[in-house]
């Protein structure tokens, strides 16, 4: 197994991956989408090496759908144009935490600066190659390492020292599939806000429809990743899924094969097709119903325990991140409390259970704003008080966000 210079895995013949294609941003974008995103990464890394000193910058790459090769091709009259946004990773050598006081907010009005050139918005994260080499791997390490568009880093060195683990796809934590739902029907959660919200504007509709077609392919993403078959490609991802629907007959595995090839084709093809809302409303109430099976089957799964209801998943009383460090969840609470501490939920245990239970009753349970138990156990879940549904979810987002 080697790292092209794309930094996409080169797989030997037989091992069931595709060959690493000729670097591309897009699998079908036009020549000047294809010639504007590399200027625009041109402009990118000539600001970043403006911004950090040669001596403290280890790499820079782009990573997402674009870094992937299969960014989204918007469709329109005067030709192709980006969708996603783009996500660059800046490898700073010393301690993240210092890098991201010194140097976040210079890249953030960086993006600023770029995204309205770039014609989509532009993020940074900043990392360092060793804090890379030493975390275990997840579904982000994966994604970033099998998959990504180079920009800076010396080719001699490898790029990515220590970083083979990261592409074993195959040793992608299950928990890692709960992650990416709980992320995605985040945005579902979102989502159903908009549609509710009047006027209901272009842009709200676009979001509501991101965020639908995000779940669509995640279902089936953390379908594959729970049974250890994940792959960097969506192509690739949804020729396994359907080889695994083939295997294992049931008719919800059946749907999340028809959504997961919606969404697919939605990553890939972007449509501002303006749907009505009565239409977005109809197809967030299919998908968030099916994801809820996703939910409940894989994190029985995981668990070892079956949740027949999304009400009994909340009411279950067990550890959801179990086999989590306590001091570590500790801090984390304490992050996620603004530095107070609490009794209830337990200090000790993994916060992103109570993201996992209180997201389960908002976007699941019709009862949760009428029952006072249900209602009570969200004021624990959340450590906030609420008085409206709005109330709820602006807790909840800024749980998630200090959590996810």
């Amino acid at each position: 197994m080697t790292i092209t210079d794309s930094g996409r895995i080169a797989q030997s013949a037989g091992a069931g991956e595709r060959p690493a294609r000729p670097p591309r941003f897009t699998l079908d974008g036009d020549a000047a989408l294809e010639g504007h995103l590399d200027l625009t990464c041109a402009r990118v890394l000539s600001g970043i090496r403006g911004l950090i000193p040669s001596q403290n910058l280890e790499a820079v790459m782009l990573g997402g759908g674009y870094g992937r090769g299969e960014g989204g091709v918007l469709r329109g009259l005067d030709g192709d144009r980006p969708y996603n946004d783009l996500e660059f990773y800046v490898a700073i050598r010393g301690n993240r935490h210092f890098n991201e006081f010194r140097f976040h907010r210079r890249l953030d009005v960086l993006g600023e600066i770029l995204s309205h050139l770039a014609d989509v918005e532009i993020e940074f994260k900043i990392t360092s190659l060793a804090e890379l080499a030493a975390r275990p791997i997840s579904m982000f390490s994966y994604d970033l390492i099998a998959g990504h568009r180079r920009l800076w880093g010396s080719q001699a060195a490898g790029l990515l020292p220590g970083c083979d683990h990261h592409g074993r796809a195959g040793e992608i934590p299950p928990a890692e599939a709960a992650r990416l739902l709980m992320n995605r029907c985040s945005g579902l959660l979102f989502a159903r806000v908009e549609l509710g919200r009047e006027p209901f504007t272009p842009a709200a509709a676009d979001f509501v429809r991101r965020n639908i077609a995000k779940v669509q392919l995640a279902c089936g993403d953390a379908v594959l990743a729970a049974a250890g078959r994940y792959h960097w490609s969506c192509l690739e991802r949804h020729r396994r899924l359907e080889i695994l629907a083939a295997s294992e007959p049931a008719p919800w595995l059946d749907a999340v094969l028809r959504h997961h090839g919606a969404g697919v084709e939605f990553k890939l093809h972007p449509a501002l097709d303006g749907l009505p809302r009565g239409a977005l409303m109809a197809l967030h109430s299919e998908v968030t119903a099916l994801a809820l099976q996703c939910w409940l089957s894989l994190e029985g799964r995981r668990l070892g325990r079956a949740f027949p209801s999304a009400r009994a998943y909340a009411d279950d009383a067990g550890d959801k991140c179990p086999g989590s460090s306590p001091v570590t969840n500790l801090f984390l609470n304490l992050r996620a409390a603004g530095l107070r501490p609490r009794v209830h939920p337990s200090p000790w245990r993994n916060p992103r259970g109570r993201i996992f239970r209180s997201m389960t009753l908002l976007l699941w349970e019709p009862s949760i704003f009428s029952d006072p138990g249900l209602r009570s156990r969200l004021e624990t879940e959340l450590n906030a008080r609420g008085h409206s549904a709005s109330d709820w979810i602006a807790a909840y987002r800024a749980l998630w966000r200090r959590i996810r």
